[in-house]
């Protein structure tokens, strides 16, 4: 009984082990399996990206669900932005800006119109009180509820053909920012303003600091103090220091969001846009751009604002464009014609005659040279050049300190002459500037210098 018994034992012993070992191979044989589905797709995603180009783009394209040919394909876009700000049914566009990028080139622009610009179709000088008021651009805005026209009238004022725009409001502003975890900007100045009317409270120290979504809001819409002190003049005043501190804020967000950490934040991002923004696109539709805009540098940025005067107009203050500097800022800032070929001969025939009319010209451009570096020597240094190189250093001083060099053109001078003493410096954001001093370009020096 014993021996039947322990044979009994042995017999399902051994069955257990032999069902143990087939287990385990049939467990390899599913893991094996598993293993060869993981690497099959896992090449398959790297052969989409390596057709997509490789890199973070062809990633990002593969992410997106893009591909090579789609992107190649990518057309133009111009898009009208409107920062929009205020209480109830009463909002005005604060902020208006031109903005334009071309995937194929990988140039981008940034022009400013102010917020007070004259629109309207009467002579300003008979014009009412009230018809002046109306006309200006950001009145014309009329909260949202007459867009078409206000479109209309900026192509008008500019010769675009403006179709597409994009309305981003105060919440918006602070979430997006706050998506990409704030942006290290450059105070300009300190900022001590309060308007109990909109609930706006503006207190910030001028100074390099990370601006988070809320110190952003105040950041934009800040134009004076409550004791009526503004930005100083080399930087421009009121609405012109506003729109510059808008235009360098957007640029600085724009390298932060390009940054790895935040790039695969994007369908956080559109999100947040399809959800706070209002525009005529399909938020959708901008995605396909994103794996081309990784591409780009923003110290290529070129932007600048509208030129013109600020006048008194029957009792209206009003800014009134200049037609034609308005024109020649409009086809330097947004033609994108590609650069034909030519012989290497002809190409220095070229160059040689650019270089002999940039330094004729040099000679009859007054240029100031203002400090915001903190480094005397720093100073010393740009002004040798700039008389090296021809040009007339009328004034030379101090200012605020700045984190970035700016090269601003105020009399419409050639964009040779710009871009020579970008190349000189070897940094320099170019902008435009209102007439002042007479001079034809200020030069901020930073500390990227």
């Amino acid at each position: 009984m014993k021996n039947n018994k322990y044979t009994k034992e042995r017999k399902s012993s051994k069955k257990t082990n032999i069902k143990k070992r087939n287990n385990r191979k049939a467990m390899k044989i599913v893991v094996i399996l598993l293993l060869l589905i993981i690497i099959g797709l896992v090449s398959t995603f790297v052969y989409k990206i390596y057709q997509n180009g490789g890199g973070l783009s062809g990633t990002l394209a593969t992410l997106l669900g893009e591909d090579k040919e789609s992107l190649e394909n990518l057309e133009p876009i111009q898009v009208l932005i409107l920062g929009e700000s205020g209480v109830d049914d009463y909002k005005l566009a604060d902020t208006i800006m031109v903005a334009s990028y071309n995937p194929k080139t990988q140039q981008a622009s940034l022009m400013s119109i102010p917020r007070d610009t004259y629109v309207g179709s009467r002579n300003r000088k008979t014009a009412t009180q009230n018809y002046l008021a109306s006309y200006k651009i950001n009145s014309v805005y009329r909260s949202g509820t007459n867009i078409p026209e206000a479109i209309e009238r900026i192509n008008d004022l500019t010769g675009l053909n403006l179709e597409n725009y994009v309305i981003i409001d105060t919440d918006a502003l602070i979430k997006l920012v706050d998506a990409i975890g704030g942006v290290t900007f450059n105070v300009p100045i300190d900022m001590d303003y309060d308007d109990t009317t909109q609930d706006l409270h503006i207190h910030l120290k001028a100074g390099e600091q990370l601006i988070d979504g809320n110190k952003a809001e105040q950041l934009l819409r800040f134009r004076h103090n409550n004791d009526g002190s503004t930005y100083p003049t080399e930087y421009g005043q009121q609405d012109l220091g506003r729109m510059r501190t808008q235009r360098e804020f957007i640029q600085e967000t724009l390298k932060q969001t390009l940054k790895l950490e935040n790039i695969f934040k994007i369908k956080q991002i559109i999100d947040i846009m399809a959800e706070n923004v209002k525009t005529n696109m399909q938020i959708e539709n901008l995605k396909s751009y994103v794996p081309v805009a990784v591409n780009f540098d923003v110290n290529n940025l070129q932007t600048g604002v509208v030129p013109g005067e600020s006048e008194m107009c029957n009792g209206v203050s009003i800014y009134v464009a200049d037609e034609k500097d308005t024109k020649e800022l409009v086809e330097k800032l947004f033609s994108y014609d590609e650069p034909t070929e030519q012989t290497d001969s002809s190409q220095e025939n070229v160059e040689s005659n650019t270089n002999n009319s940039s330094s004729s010209i040099s000679k009859n451009v007054k240029v100031e040279v203002l400090n915001g570096s903190g480094s005397s020597s720093k100073l010393k240094e740009v002004v040798n050049k700039l008389k090296e190189a021809g040009y007339t250093v009328s004034k030379q001083g101090t200012t605020n300190s700045t984190a970035r060099t700016t090269i601003t053109n105020r009399t419409n001078q050639s964009s040779t002459i710009t871009d020579e003493i970008k190349e000189m410096l070897g940094v320099g954001n170019v902008t435009t500037g209102s007439k002042n001093s007479n001079v034809d370009i200020s030069i901020v020096i930073g500390k990227d210098y």
